[in-house]
C-alpha cells in the first residue's frame, strides 16, 4: 500500500508547492480534486483537456517528485433534482473521467448523489426510516427511476475509458452504506465501486474493519480514505447519530471529524489496514484531514505519523514459516 493525501487540503499553495510540500513528507500519492465541491483549485480539466503541453506538463510534474495520482475526485449530486445543478456535477465528472484517461489515474471519486421524491423536486430527499411506507415509495423511485439508470450509463462510459468509480459512502445520499453500494454495482456494474472512508461507517454505527471486509470479498474496494470520527457519549445520547448541528458547533455535536489515531487507537487503524490487505487491497491510503481541533499542518502531519507507523508497505512474499 502507498501512502497519500486529499490535496484539496493544501488548496491555498500554487500546484507544484504543493507538490514539493507533499513529497517532502515521505507521501507517495496524490488525489487530485478536478471540480464539484472539492474545486479546481489544483487542477482545471477545461485546460488540460485543450491544451496537449499544460496536460503534458501536469503529468510530468507528479512523476518528477516520485508522486502518483492516486485518483482525480469530482465530488457532487449529478442526481440533484434542479436540472441545471444536476447538469453541472455530471459534465464535470464526464470531463473528469476523459482527463483520467488521458493521465492513466485509474480511479475518479465522487459521490452517488441523492434525487428528490419525485420529478418536479427542488431539493434532494434522503429517506432513512422504513416507515410511515411514503419513504418506502419514495425510496423505490429514487432508485429505479433515477439512481440505477444513472449510474449504469456512467459506468458504461467509465469502463469505456478504462476509469473506475469510487463512490464515497456519506450520508445525504443514496449510495451510504455498503449495503447500498452493493446494491448498486449488482445492477450497474463493477466499474461502480467503493471510496471507502472509516470516518462515515463510524458515524452510521458500523465498524470499518467490517465494512472492509464485506466490499472487500466483493472486490468492491476502488479506493480508500483515512479519516477518523469521535463520537462523544454524552452528547450522542441527546442528538443521535443524525445530528443536524453545523461541524463547527463541536462542543455540542454528538460527533465530529478527527485526525487520524484522535477519534480510534492505532490498534483500530492497524486492524483496518490488516483487513486491507486480507482482501487484496493494494493500493493509495489517501489522508483527508477535516479536523476542526488542529490546523491544517499538525492534522495533516500528526495523521502521517500516525499512519507510518501501521501501514502494510511491502509485498507479503512467500509464507516463510509454513
Amino acid at each position: 500500500m502507498k501512502l497519500g493525501v486529499f490535496t484539496v487540503l493544501f488548496q491555498q499553495k500554487p500546484f507544484e508547492e504543493m507538490l514539493d510540500h507533499v513529497a517532502s513528507k515521505g507521501l507517495q500519492a496524490v488525489e487530485i480534486g478536478t471540480g464539484g465541491y472539492p474545486g479546481t483549485a489544483h487542477c482545471n480539466p477545461d485546460e488540460l483537456l485543450g491544451d496537449p503541453a499544460k496536460l503534458k506538463a501536469f503529468k510530468q510534474a507528479v512523476d518528477s517528485r516520485g508522486l502518483v495520482i492516486s485518483a482525480l475526485s469530482c465530488h457532487g449530486n449529478p442526481l440533484h433534482p434542479q436540472k441545471a445543478v444536476a447538469k453541472d456535477y455530471h459534465d464535470t465528472f464526464l470531463k473528469t473521467v476523459e482527463l483520467a484517461q488521458k493521465l492513466e489515474v485509474p480511479v475518479v471519486n465522487t459521490f452517488s448523489g441523492c434525487p428528490g421524491d419525485h420529478e418536479d423536486a427542488k431539493y434532494p430527499n434522503w429517506p432513512v426510516a422504513p416507515w410511515p411506507n411514503d419513504y418506502q415509495e419514495i425510496l423505490k423511485w429514487q432508485w429505479e427511476e433515477k439512481v440505477i439508470p444513472y449510474w449504469t450509463e456512467m459506468g458504461k462510459f467509465a469502463s469505456d475509458h478504462q476509469v473506475k468509480i469510487g463512490l464515497e459512502l456519506h450520508g445525504g445520499f443514496s449510495v451510504h452504506t455498503p449495503a447500498t453500494l452493493l446494491r448498486l454495482r449488482d445492477a450497474a456494474g463493477e466499474a461502480i465501486g467503493a471510496n471507502l472512508d472509516p470516518s462515515h461507517m463510524w458515524w452510521q454505527g458500523i465498524d470499518p474493519v467490517q465494512a472492509v471486509q464485506v466490499l472487500g470479498r466483493a472486490g468492491a474496494i476502488h479506493h480508500f480514505h483515512a479519516k477518523d470520527t469521535s463520537i462523544d457519549p454524552i452528547n450522542v445520547n441527546k442528538y443521535g447519530l443524525t445530528d443536524m448541528q453545523t461541524y463547527d458547533h463541536m462542543l455540542d455535536r454528538a460527533w465530529q471529524f478527527r485526525s487520524v489515531g484522535f477519534g480510534h487507537d492505532l490498534k483500530v487503524w492497524a486492524d483496518i489496514m490488516s483487513a486491507l490487505r486480507l482482501v487484496g487491497y493494494d493500493y493509495v491510503v489517501s489522508i483527508e484531514h477535516e479536523d476542526g481541533l488542529m490546523s491544517i499542518d499538525e492534522g495533516f502531519s500528526k495523521a502521517v505519523a500516525n499512519l507510518q507507523q501501521v501501514l502494510i508497505k511491502e509485498p507479503l512474499g512467500e509464507a516463510w514459516w509454513i
